[in-house]
């Protein structure tokens, strides 16, 4: 049985949009349910451990991207199948810079999202993270 997902945006809600690229869906059913695949926060680091793109906004999300790409096709599923992501940066006007790269990773399934810049995250040189959730 496939899984319907339906995106809403309600009539007096504001669509954000970002260098052409609209960022989220507002709200989002899924039905008739489905397996849930959680993908913790995804840091922008290679299979060796080591920071990829120190200092690049642009490379981080790229990289950030395919772990949560790799992540998710481990369980099964792809980035069309998420649902939600939410997204720390440490630099929120750098992050929205860099809108096309996000939109290449999360726009086909245009989860639901939430953005939060923040001091710090797990290492000095990470500057942005990602976890999400997908159904299948």
């Amino acid at each position: 049985m496939a899984v319907e997902r339906l995106s809403f945006q309600p009539e007096n809600l504001h669509v954000r949009i970002v260098n052409g690229f609209r960022l989220f869906s507002p709200s989002m059913s899924v039905a008739p349910g489905g397996r849930q695949v959680f993908v913790s926060g995804q840091v922008s680091k290679d299979i060796n451990g080591n920071v990829v793109g120190k200092g690049d906004m642009r490379a981080q999300i790229e990289r950030v991207g395919e772990n949560v790409r790799m992540c998710l096709e481990a369980a099964g599923a792809t980035l069309a199948d998420l649902v939600k992501t939410t997204t720390y940066v440490t630099d929120i006007d750098e992050f929205f810079k860099h809108a096309d790269v996000r939109h290449r990773y999360f726009g086909p399934g245009l989860p639901t999202s939430t953005t939060i810049e923040v001091r710090r995250l797990a290492h000095p040189d990470y500057m942005v993270e990602v976890e999400g959730l997908a159904i299948i």
